[in-house]
């Protein structure tokens, strides 16, 4: 069974630079929702690996992350998906933890939990975090033009081998299906 890890804001919801603060503001980008149901039918295990220092500034407390997640899992289950778990790191960008990406953290206790080697795995982000901390990791970093991925490829430097880059998660999904490989 295949394994991909994916980012939640800019990936499976639009992003915002003032922060996802309730489940009120929780959208889904066009197409998502569909894309993670198709992974989960192809025999694919999906779970998110999210910065959320939010949590860490104040701006809504774990209560809040837990009811965005919830109404995330609701609205993947209503598209026939699943999410087998949400890995989230609460730290903010001063706390100096393992799990805030681009640290390897999230990914690593996504790996010790599901017992499997994160070898080959793709990682979709849409920012130079996500794929730094796929790499760190051993999965493979990918990018989608959603969310922040169109600043991340206008600042270049993506790396020694930069990533396969897609339009957004669906169009993601749609080749890994095609080329019928993890």
């Amino acid at each position: 069974m295949g394994l991909v890890i994916l980012d939640r804001d800019g990936v499976i919801n639009e992003d915002s630079d003032a922060f996802i603060k309730s489940p009120e503001e929780w959208r889904p980008i066009p197409g998502s929702l569909e894309a993670i149901a198709r992974l989960h039918q192809a025999g694919y295990r999906v779970v998110v690996a999210t910065n959320q220092s939010g949590l860490a500034r104040g701006l809504f407390d774990l209560a809040t992350l837990h009811r965005i997640h919830a109404r995330m899992v609701r609205s993947v289950q209503a598209h026939g998906g699943h999410l087998e778990a949400i890995f989230f790191c609460p730290h903010g960008p001063d706390d100096d933890c393992a799990c805030r990406k681009p640290r390897p953290g999230l990914l690593l206790e996504a790996a010790r939990r599901l017992d499997r080697s994160l070898a080959g795995v793709p990682m979709v982000g849409d920012s130079l975090r996500d794929l730094q901390a796929a790499r760190a990791a051993g999965a493979r970093p990918v990018l989608v033009r959603s969310g922040k991925g169109e600043r991340t490829l206008e600042a270049g430097d993506l790396g020694p081998e930069p990533p396969p880059v897609h339009a957004d998660l669906a169009a993601f999904v749609d080749h890994l299906l095609q080329a019928g490989r993890p």
